[in-house]
């Protein structure tokens, strides 16, 4: 789970909006765009490549 801290200061690298994290869903979710970024052993993939939209 991403600290909220954490979460405040993290942008979305496509459209730099805010970043959430939807419960204990392995992936964070940008609130602007929608795409969907994984989380890996507790690290953020912050990479445009890695991103899927969400459905």
């Amino acid at each position: 789970m991403i600290k909220s801290e954490f979460l405040d200061i993290l942008a979305c690298p496509t459209c730099e909006g805010g970043l959430t994290a939807p419960g204990e869903a392995p992936f964070l979710v940008c609130s602007h765009c929608g795409l969907k970024y994984p989380i890996r052993d507790g690290i953020p993939v912050l990479l445009r490549e890695e991103a899927e939209p969400t459905t």
